[in-house]
């Protein structure tokens, strides 16, 4: 039986780079990957952008109203089988959405790895990330380290280089001026108390 994974880590623990070596790694043996992420992600358009420079375009730009598991279900019929389905900034998912894969893993029998962020920066969990932390047959945490050196588990937002506490849970880093930091539980309630 194919398995729901959820891969999921504070900003810059690797997540986009990580899923696209996966899909390098399945394509150098033949096997077929279909790439998701939803639309609300403006971050790179239609492309999976990582950190260190890797990008590559997405199959599917999926929103609330997609039905994943129809959408694929039908291109692993009629363009290529599908051997596995990826999904990047997947806490932007909608928990429909979340239930989609979980049905195409279960009843397809087509594996889903999903990567993303466990909770946003007032430290509340995404929709999707609380229905894959419900769902996931596999949790797999990626860390990454606070300037401190601790591990970081938060995602601190700043505008204009200053750290903000309220607002928008959805706001892309590198669009204006919001930008997103990593770090630890301590430096996190350090800035959030100044």
């Amino acid at each position: 039986m194919a398995k729901l994974y959820f891969r999921y880590g504070a900003m810059n623990s690797g997540k986009s780079t990580l899923m696209l070596q996966v899909a390098h790694n399945y394509e150098e043996r033949g096997m077929h990957v279909l790439l998701i992420k939803p639309a609300v992600d403006k971050k790179g358009g239609s492309r999976i952008v990582s950190r260190l420079g890797l990008n590559r375009n997405v199959d599917i730009l999926s929103d609330e109203n997609t039905d994943l598991r129809k959408t694929v279900k039908q291109w692993h019929k009629d363009v290529e089988k599908i051997s596995c389905v990826l999904v990047d900034e997947a806490h932007f998912l909608s928990q429909k959405n979340v239930g989609q894969l979980f049905e195409l893993a279960v009843i397809d029998n087509i594996p889903v790895i999903c990567y993303g962020l466990r909770s946003d920066f007032m430290t509340e969990l995404f929709p999707g990330s609380k229905r894959l932390f419900a769902l996931a047959h596999s949790l797999e945490e990626l860390k990454t380290v606070c300037r401190c050196g601790k591990k970081a588990i938060m995602n601190g937002r700043k505008v204009d280089g200053n750290f903000i506490f309220t607002g928008s849970q959805v706001a892309i880093d590198g669009m204006a001026d919001i930008s997103y930091e990593s770090l630890c539980g301590s430096c996190y309630l350090q800035e959030k108390s100044k």
